[in-house]
């Protein structure tokens, strides 16, 4: 049953929604919308310009209307009276079919016709810099190898934890927060989900990070390269396929080689053919093959592939199996 926005903003007190969608480099596009016109918005979407999207759209497009899925919403617990809603990109009554939400859920539902589940978990990495967006935020964080630096974390714990705290109120269920391998670098992870479940959850953690270090003084940035010398940042993606109940891995086979069924060993040999290919939604920018193409870093590694290979658990491959039925697929970046 399809949730009513309007009544979600008068039992939580909602004074506005943010309808948002992401575009082809992985930024989020929204519109302020106040709880009284939501009802109408939630049938007819809030209007856009397509062009000016980032959709590939030309100036000579009609307008895009972004229809919010009610079932995404999620109220903003650093700003309760806002409400945040990813948004399906739909232009003359027919889905933009480039648009990476609308992709993703076409997707899911050909997985679906063949009895299957996707579900896939993210690593987000960022940088916390400071307000001018020139350097790392932390003067001190100089260590030449910093993966895991306990002072290093807890000089930001109170950033860290905060954007925790509000996982936890959402029932993300996040297990872990460390210092990443560069200066100035973190990670967050939280539990696995739907497919769609985790891409909504990880639009709307970066917008959530980015606020609450705008809050503290401080910028965060997902740029995959910010910074030639450190190491840059990824968004590993682990992924693994189950039956349409869910319960039953569908690529897991415990007595074959690194644990994969044979319809996991074909969903591998897919992901190597057309490596190249999906190199243009898991790297959509410039400064992506900044990441990819890297040479040596402070901290001796870049952790980024740069050749389609895979391997069991080994993290200098493009895909590393880490256990029967799970893929972690290590080309995407911090754009996507």
């Amino acid at each position: 049953m399809t949730q009513d926005l309007a009544g979600f903003a008068a039992e939580r007190g909602i004074k506005y929604f943010m309808i948002s969608f992401t575009d082809l480099f992985g930024a989020q596009r929204a519109k302020l919308v106040p709880s009284q016109a939501i009802a109408d918005m939630q049938k007819e979407g809030a209007g856009f310009a397509g062009f000016a999207a980032w959709l590939d759209l030309t100036p000579a497009h009609p307008d895009l209307f972004a229809i919010p899925d009610a079932s995404s919403v999620i109220q903003l617990p650093w700003k309760p009276e806002v409400a945040w809603v990813a948004a399906d990109c739909m232009m003359e009554d027919e889905p933009v079919a480039q648009a990476p939400r609308v992709v993703l859920k076409k997707l899911v539902a050909e997985a679906a016709e063949h009895g299957l589940r996707v579900k896939t978990g993210v690593e987000a990495e960022f940088f916390l810099i400071s307000a001018d967006g020139e350097a790392i935020s932390d003067q001190y964080d100089t260590a030449e190898k910093p993966c895991y630096d306990q002072q290093a974390l807890m000089r930001r714990y109170d950033v860290i934890a905060e954007i925790c705290d509000h996982m936890l109120a959402l029932g993300w269920k996040p297990y872990q927060n460390d210092h990443e391998d560069a200066n100035g670098q973190f990670e967050m992870n939280w539990e696995f989900d739907d497919a769609l479940v985790t891409a909504d959850k990880h639009s709307f953690f970066k917008f959530m990070v980015k606020s609450v270090a705008e809050k503290h003084g401080l910028r965060a940035t997902f740029m995959p390269k910010p910074f030639k010398g450190l190491t840059g940042n990824g968004c590993h993606a682990h992924i693994s396929v189950w039956d349409i109940d869910g319960k039953v891995n569908a690529f897991a086979d415990k007595d074959m080689p690194f644990g994969l069924s044979t319809k996991g060993k074909t969903f591998l040999g897919g992901i190597m053919k057309h490596a190249s290919a999906l190199a243009a939604i898991t790297n959509p920018t410039v400064n992506s093959y900044k990441r990819i193409n890297a040479p040596r870093t402070v901290s001796g590694a870049t952790w980024a592939p740069n050749t389609v290979t895979w391997t069991g658990n080994n993290r200098t491959h493009m895909v590393r199996v880490p256990g029967p039925g799970r893929f972690e697929l290590r080309l995407p970046d911090g754009a996507v």
